[in-house]
């Protein structure tokens, strides 16, 4: 495999980043120039080589410019929410034995006097940490290479394409995997323009369909999340991306259908990816997923297989596991057990799955397993038969305990006003097995999500305890 450029000096001359929300937009030379004087800033620090510097700038272009400078000179470049609150902030800086910090923060760090090496950073150094714990307790850190990373950059340009990625919109937060490594790394080293309009609140998202007219988007990735508000408020746009991905969350074949109407046209891939992979390990189309939720497809580069009954296997139902050359060098000065995550080579994803014919359908997650007297109930398995009933736009499974059978089935769902429970109930009947039939379900107004979007199904359940089986 070719190695691509990360350094600033290697970038291709066609590069351009947008920034419509404050009206900055920057070519090539404009983007080193930047990147030049935001390096010689963090020199002026006088960090020792491999120190990590939190970046948790509120512009998307900021963040970005800091990242190349911190490879640039040697630095470790730490990506957090810049929303973080101060307690939250320094746990970070803990966790890390951070340097420095770009971004707003009323924390203080040394400064010191002497001179060091400011090299760039080499291939196998780590390069990138990105915290995956959130805020609450300890946070814990992927740390990825430069190499790892261009190596996931290359295999989603040999995916995806450079003429696809030729105008890439990143409606993402830059400071997760999903969003950099995918939205922005993989465009910008295909040599493509960037328009950077991360997490359009509610007012704006009414404009994303012409958002997609005048900047001309040849290719973006999101979230289900994003898609269920901006279905409801959006319309159609004009001219249709080539290519878009849906990734980070279980996608509903309905959603799915859904997303691929509403664009009249081009590919909509259901991606799998993790940020202990850098990104995306596969991804499927709509038009072969067979009217299957959780269909991702075949991999991107490096193999996928899966573990059952104490056996690595190529085909069959069980634990997915990857290998791949974009996979983690680990968690930050090992903040976890490595015998937990990696079965030898083979990294652990925690996600049950099946493979057929070398294409991945995804079940459903481990730690979500709900165990009804013996019977293994998969919470997004749940999940995904309420959100086709007509009046549940969103659902989230949880078991909770129960003396006989261990653990019964739960579900909070955000429902329309006269949805009655009991008819949910009923209609889950008709549509899965008994021990799969929900005991309780909760009406929420809207399910809790983490800073990356995600449902913390954990908090759910939390919040659903204190309430009374209810009609929605």
């Amino acid at each position: 495999m070719c190695a691509l450029p990360i350094l600033v000096s290697d970038f291709p001359t066609t590069v351009e980043i947008a920034e419509p929300e404050t009206g900055r937009e920057v070519c090539y030379d404009e983007l080193i120039h930047l990147i030049h004087r935001a390096a010689e800033g963090l020199r002026a620090l006088h960090l020792p080589r491999l120190a990590r510097v939190v970046i948790a700038e509120k512009s998307g272009l900021d963040t970005l410019v800091g990242l190349f400078a911190c490879w640039q000179v040697g630095l470790v470049a730490v990506c957090v929410n810049p929303n973080l609150k101060p307690d939250e902030q320094s746990r970070v800086v803990r966790a890390v034995n951070a340097g420095a910090w770009l971004g707003q923060t009323e924390l203080k760090f040394p400064k010191l006097a002497h001179g060091v090496d400011t090299a760039p950073l080499g291939p196998d150094d780590p390069a990138l940490i990105l915290m995956t714990s959130g805020t609450t307790g300890i946070p814990k850190g992927v740390t990825h290479s430069l190499h790892g990373l261009r190596s996931r950059a290359s295999l989603n340009i040999a995916e995806i394409g450079r003429d696809t990625l030729c105008r890439t919109l990143c409606i993402l937060p830059v400071f997760f995997g999903h969003g950099l490594i995918g939205n922005c790394l993989t465009p910008l080293l295909a040599g493509g323009r960037l328009i950077l309009w991360p997490s359009p609140g509610f007012r704006v998202l009414g404009g994303f369909g012409a958002m997609l007219d005048q900047q001309a988007i040849s290719f973006f990735s999101s979230v289900p999340t994003f898609w269920k508000m901006a279905l409801q408020i959006s319309p159609r746009p004009a001219n249709v991306p080539a290519r878009v991905h849906v990734g980070s969350a279980p996608l509903s074949i309905g959603l799915w259908q859904d997303i691929a109407d509403w664009l009249g046209g081009g590919e909509v891939f259901n991606t799998y990816g993790m940020t202990e992979t850098a990104n995306w390990i596969s991804g499927g189309a709509l038009s072969d997923a067979q009217g299957q939720g959780g269909y991702v497809g075949r991999a991107w580069g490096g193999t996928l297989a899966v573990y059952a009954n104490g056996r690595v296997k190529a085909e069959g139902r069980g634990e997915v596991l990857v290998n791949s050359p974009t996979i983690m060098q680990g968690y930050w000065q090992g903040a976890d057990n490595p015998n937990a995550h990696f079965y030898g080579e083979w990294l652990r994803t925690g996600d049950i799955g099946e493979i057929s014919q070398g294409q991945l359908t995804l079940v459903g997650r481990i730690k979500s397993e709900i165990n009804r007297a013996g019977i293994k109930v998969l919470a997004e398995e749940i999940d995904m038969l309420l959100e086709r009933h007509p009046d549940v736009s969103e659902a989230c499974a949880f078991g909770i305990p129960d003396p006989v059978a261990g653990e019964q089935v739960a579900v909070a769902v955000v429902a329309g006003p006269n949805t009655a429970v009991s008819d949910l109930i009923a209609w889950c009947r008709t549509q899965c097995r008994a021990e799969a039939v929900p005991s309780m379900i909760f009406g929420m107004p809207s399910l809790p999500r983490n800073d990356r979007g995600k449902v913390v199904r954990s908090e759910i359940r939390a919040l659903c305890i204190g309430l009374d089986d209810q009609d929605v």
